[in-house]
């Protein structure tokens, strides 16, 4: 099987997401990518994904043309802005999710408030995507 997980930068919740949805099941393929891919994964992305138990730091935004040509199981966007402006897929997509998130990029505030919000944001994530995992691809 497998999974496409599409953000607008690629630097924090598509890589999150990826992250948890490839720690559920090492027998699923699960690729992250971007509309307009940053430079580098958030860095704090990676640090509240490490307190989580979930390594991503090795991880690289990709844009999403890398995967057009691919078939995929799933195709899910995380963002609006990717929602909106995901271009079309010549490889065969079976199912497409749009699963929303805030961006805790764009977070402004005290250092503690702007983690917080990664923390808040990351397990919002975990949980969505564990909820999909099991009423979704396990069923």
């Amino acid at each position: 099987m497998k999974i496409l997980i599409l953000c607008t930068g690629n630097s924090c919740r598509s890589q999150m997401a990826h992250g948890f949805l490839q720690s559920l099941d090492s027998n699923i393929q699960v690729f992250s990518a971007g509309t307009h891919p940053a430079a580098k994964v958030n860095p704090l992305a990676v640090e509240v994904m490490a307190e989580a138990g979930i390594y991503i730091s090795t991880h690289t935004p990709v844009s999403v043309t890398e995967y057009l040509d691919h078939s995929w199981d799933y195709v899910i966007t995380v963002c609006g802005g990717a929602n909106e402006t995901c271009p079309p897929f010549t490889g065969k997509v079976k199912k497409r999710f749009h699963i929303g998130f805030d961006d805790p990029s764009e977070t402004t505030g005290t250092v503690e408030f702007i983690k917080s919000e990664f923390v808040r944001v990351r397990d919002e994530i975990k949980n969505t995507f564990t909820d999909f995992y099991l009423t979704e691809i396990k069923k």
